[in-house]
Order: structure tokens, then sequence, then C-alpha cells
């Protein structure tokens, strides 16, 4: 494992344009602790984001890694650029030639998306823990330690999603092409969606329908590990009373979310393999 993951921290050192990625992304997980900035004083209306309790514990572990995982489409674009240069620069054929088999080679970029996905991970981790311990009302152990299930299904998601564009990479050999098949795909999804949708209109519960659907299919399977946050915030919840609404959604991390993710992760890595092991090179 160290030795192919040596192999692929070589390959990465001199790809100017990964390392380029590679900063921007973590530079925007950084970024995430600007959001304490963002304040508005309109005459006696004063307005402080990071004073809305989003920082809170246990309520950061899910709101931060919905924010970063917005961010992943970037190590994506690091991760199908890598791929479209063994191609390019003919390093995959050289490094079967030099004795690494294909599952070995295959093998050597799912350890680098692991890697990837859990240095992000560890990344949101240490963040969301300093800015929780700086503007958190509740710093008591067993409340800062509740709900880091969100930090495992990001790190899920991150792999899967990875995974994904891996597969992509190789299936398509060009980065720009992969990307687009990875938006297309995604198109694809919300547009059967919408055609589950039709489908069931004269059912009673149609959404409930539709997403027992959907949730089998890999995009929206990962969307399903970190739903959205701001439905959870007092000041939300606030308003949809005033307006006569009131919410009602399941927040929490699912085992067979995960478990989707994982297979469909599985799946992306064994097509990967046999399409890479049919393929002459």
């Amino acid at each position: 494992m160290l030795r192919l993951l040596s192999i692929e921290f070589h390959k990465l050192k001199y790809n100017r344009a990964s390392k380029v990625l590679s900063i921007f992304y973590f530079g925007l997980l950084t970024s995430i602790a600007l959001i304490t900035a963002i304040r508005f004083d309109i005459g006696p209306i004063k307005f402080h984001l990071a004073e809305q309790g989003i920082f809170n514990f246990p309520f950061i572990w899910h709101f931060n890694t919905y924010i970063a995982s917005g961010f992943k489409f970037f190590l994506l674009l690091v991760i199908v650029s890598m791929m479209a240069n063994e191609y390019s620069y003919k390093t995959l054929k050289q490094n079967l030639i030099d004795g690494l088999s294909k599952k070995e080679f295959i093998l050597s970029k799912f350890y680098m998306v692991v890697v990837f996905a859990l240095i992000s991970t560890v990344f949101v981790f240490l963040i969301s823990l300093i800015l929780g311990l700086i503007y958190s009302d509740y710093n008591e152990f067993p409340i800062i330690t509740s709900n880091l299930e969100y930090l495992i299904a990001f790190f899920v998601k991150l792999v899967g999603f990875f995974s994904f564009g891996l597969f992509l990479g190789i299936l398509i050999k060009r980065s720009a092409f992969a990307v687009g098949a990875m938006i297309i795909w995604f198109f694809a999804e919300n547009m059967f969606k919408g055609y589950l949708f039709w489908m069931f209109k004269n059912n009673s519960n149609p959404s409930e329908k539709v997403a027992n659907v959907m949730q089998f299919l890999p995009l929206e399977a990962m969307s399903n590990l970190i739903k959205e946050p701001f439905s959870r915030l007092s000041a939300v919840k606030i308003v949809a009373n005033q307006m006569g609404e009131k919410i009602v959604k399941d927040f929490s991390v699912h085992f067979t979310d995960i478990l989707i993710v994982l297979i469909w992760t599985f799946v992306f890595i064994y097509l990967s393999y046999t399409l890479l092991k049919k393929r002459d090179l």
C-alpha cells in the first residue's frame, strides 16, 4: 500500500495543475471560517451569522460537512486530470512495463482517493472543532462528541464521489469530457426524478415514493448522506411557524445510505479494474 501511494504522490508532486487545484480546494475548506465575518448592520437591525447558532456543538458537524461537501468538485478535477495524464503522458503503460499490475494500478488510484477523502475529513474536523470551541454556546465534552457520524458520512461521500470520477476518467480518458459526463449524469438523475414525480403524481405521497426509488442512484445516494442543515436553524423554524408551516424532516445519517454509497464505490472501482483489464494499452 505504501509503495503504491508513494508512486501516486510522486506523480502528484510533478503535476502543477493538480497541486494548484489541491491547494485551492483546501483553501476553500479553510474559507468556512470566513462565515464568521458575515455581518449586516442596517439601522436597528444587526445580524451576525456566527451568532445564529451555526457554530454551536453539535450542529457545527452537520453544517460544516454539508458546506465542505460542496467543494468536492475541485478535488474531482484533480482525480480525473491525474487519470487523463496517465494516458496523455503514457505513464500508465510505463508503469505496467516496469512491473506494476493493472490491479495494483487501480488500487494505487483508489488508495489516493481514500487519502484525499481522509485528509479532507480531518481538515474539516479540525476547522469545525476550532470554530466550535470559539463560538459554541455548548462546550461540554458529551455535546462536542455527539453527531460525529456526519464526519463519517462526509468521508464516505467523498470516497464514493471520487471513485465515480476515477471510473469516468478511465472510461473517457479525457479530464474535460469525464467532468462533462459527471455533469450529464447529474442532470440525467434530476430528469429521472422529475419523471418519477410525474408518474406518481396521482399517488397519496409522491415525494416518499420518488425518494424510495431515487435513493439507489449514485449521486442521489451521496446527497442523502448529509441533508441540508438550514431547516434546523431556530430562525428558519420561527419564520416557518409564522407562515403557518411546520418543518418535519429527518436530518440524521442513516446506515442504509452509507451502505448504498459503499456498494456504488465498490462497483465503480470494480468497473474501473474490469475496463482497464480488457483495454488494449
